[in-house]
């Protein structure tokens, strides 16, 4: 008999934990809140502001990422290099399957072989199942920790989903062609010292696609925010994203307003970081959002 209740006492505890995740995935992702209005919010975000404003709703030291994961290559004119979307998550490992199973590849018979066990690995084992997810204000995120010296990520696949709406890749690694990444201007948030050079086959394996994955030490959800610039790597999860950008927005168009006035007294150029925004409460309210995001009610 006591076993019995111990049984259901733990199964009770078991439950109620799965319970617990359950409810914060659909917090995740059931929200009422639309891509278009969560990225017009964050359009032009600051790390730090956005950084403040998860603070300010308790989340201290979440969510930032660590400080290797830094952009490529900046921007500091038109600030181009700089990055808020919606990530898109996908996850790569090491494989576990031998190099080449039965041929010896150095003999140039076995080319065909070779051919059929390169596009097998493309095209099953390590191909980009997260393709289809990508649209407009999209971030791709990849968690490719200790996928062996992996270029993941190169100059053409990442033009590939430029066009179909992404603004940028944040990696824990694996990036090549980096030269013509620059070149291309295409937003890349790595850390620089674990690229990767060698192509996937042999290499590594997509395990996970529209998943929860790590990345600098912070989780990241699929739909969760991403922001992007010099100071780094900040994600918020979806559940605080509109709070935590309508306070980003606000301790921005201070900053603005504030630094705009030492341009003017100091003679300094006007530019774009100094531009004029809307007044944060008509802005909100055309958004259909709170007029003040700490007095919602009001």
């Amino acid at each position: 008999m006591m076993r019995k209740t111990g049984t259901i006492a733990f199964l009770s505890v078991v439950l109620t934990i799965t319970g617990m995740f359950s409810s914060d995935i659909l917090a995740q992702e059931g929200q009422d809140v639309s891509d278009e209005v969560l990225l017009e919010l964050y359009d032009g975000a600051r790390v730090a502001d956005v950084v403040d404003g998860m603070v300010t709703v308790g989340y201290m030291d979440v969510g930032v990422m660590d400080p290797m994961i830094a952009p490529l290559w900046k921007d500091v004119q038109q600030m181009s290099h700089r990055i808020s979307g919606i990530a898109v998550t996908v996850r790569y490992a090491p494989t576990n399957r031998p190099k080449h199973p039965g041929a010896d590849l150095t003999d140039p018979e076995n080319y065909e072989e070779y051919r059929n066990w390169r596009g097998m690995w493309y095209n099953e084992l390590s191909d980009e199942p997260f393709h289809d997810y990508i649209k407009e204000g999209s971030v791709v995120v990849i968690d490719n920790r200790d996928d062996n010296d992996t270029g993941s990520v190169g100059s053409k696949n990442i033009m590939d989903w430029q066009n179909m709406g992404s603004r940028g890749v944040i990696s824990a690694g694996g990036i090549r062609d980096i030269d013509e990444i620059i070149l291309q201007k295409n937003p890349v948030y790595t850390n620089y010292y674990e690229r990767g050079r060698g192509e996937r086959i042999g290499r590594n394996e997509v395990i996970d696609v529209q998943r929860p994955v790590v990345i600098g030490g912070a989780l990241i959800y699929p739909g969760d925010m991403i922001v992007a610039d010099s100071d780094g790597v900040v994600v918020v999860p979806r559940r605080v994203a509109v709070r935590v950008g309508q306070i980003a927005y606000q301790e921005l168009v201070d900053d603005i307003e504030g630094r705009r006035t030492f341009y003017e007294d100091l003679g300094l150029p006007l530019d774009d970081t100094v531009r004029i925004r809307e007044e944060p409460e008509e802005f909100f309210e055309r958004l259909g959002l709170p007029r003040d995001p700490n007095h919602p009610r009001d």
